[in-house]
């Protein structure tokens, strides 16, 4: 069996490196904070100092972080996984990140023998909790064979979408649909309040036809009950938004409704609602509608 390391215990880390040990992965975790850690180790997991002590214990090391810096920094800084590279290592990224930078990793880490799998993730925190999650994998076929059965422990789907990188760009476009999304239902729930109906009954009467989503599902039922607490917060759709604005252009792609989409995100950590769930954008909409939902 494979033993396997995660490095970043943060909201989605922390509960797909549990799903990974409970499959009967042997686990070295690492993370900046201790307490996730410990929390893990309680379970069964090993401690491990730095990301190189991590990499030079394990047949593939995955990660879950916050943003391109991050990654770059703990895969090719100082004690980060190059440093413990070793022929045969598989490298696995969890994390949104660019997809050029996805790219030079790939290429940094197959000069020392290691394959590089960028494999973002979708479905949320809940995802994470019940391995349901998306997994959408760019890099070598026979490297993603080798670790498929620890991206099974953690998601119900793992698509392998081309070469390095691309599965960065299939997590682009799908943030692209999940921010669009979340404007949307926000609109159509104060369009429905400030036009005097209540919008439980329109979203009810919607979710038969051709709007019916998963967001349309799951997030209005949280919302009306004053649930704004975070699912995937605010500021990581942010930061998602900015990466697809960056891509698209350096492809040249015109975007003009996801920009129009950051716009209202952005408007949504500068009023400090960075912290909360992304469809909190709602309350951007109902502050410009001078009405509210609930």
């Amino acid at each position: 069996m494979l033993k396997v390391g995660y490095i970043g215990l943060g909201l989605m880390g922390k509960s797909i490196a549990r799903n990974i040990l409970k499959a009967g992965f042997p686990l070295f975790v690492h993370n900046r904070s201790r307490e996730a850690v410990d929390e893990l180790v309680a379970e069964g997991a090993t401690a491990a100092s730095t990301p190189a002590v991590v990499a030079a214990q394990v047949d593939a090391v995955f990660t879950d972080l916050p943003d391109t810096p991050d990654v770059e920094q703990v895969v090719l800084g100082e004690k980060g996984i190059i440093e413990g590279a070793h022929h045969g290592l598989v490298y696995v990224d969890n994390s949104t990140i660019k997809p050029a930078s996805a790219r030079m990793i790939a290429e940094k880490l197959k000069e020392q023998n290691v394959f590089a799998l960028d494999a973002p993730v979708s479905g949320g925190d809940i995802g994470a909790r019940n391995g349901t999650l998306t997994v959408m994998v760019g890099g070598d076929a026979s490297a993603l064979e080798k670790v498929k059965p620890v991206l099974l422990a953690m998601g119900k789907t793992v698509t392998h979408v081309g070469d390095a990188g691309a599965g960065q760009v299939a997590k682009a476009a799908n943030q692209i649909m999940v921010a669009a999304q979340m404007v949307a239902m926000g609109e159509l729930l104060v369009f429905a309040k400030k036009a005097g109906v209540d919008p439980r009954n329109v979203v009810e009467a919607i979710k038969g036809g051709a709007a019916q989503c998963w967001t349309l599902d799951v997030k209005p039922p949280r919302l009306f009950e004053g649930n704004r607490s975070p699912g995937f917060k605010a500021h990581m759709q942010l930061k998602d938004l900015r990466i697809i604005m960056e891509t698209a252009k350096e492809y040249d792609i015109p975007i003009s409704s996801t920009m129009e989409n950051t716009k209202l995100f952005q408007q949504m950590i500068d009023a400090g609602m960075g912290e909360l769930d992304n469809s909190a954008v709602v309350g951007v909409i109902e502050k410009m509608a001078g009405v509210e939902i609930v």
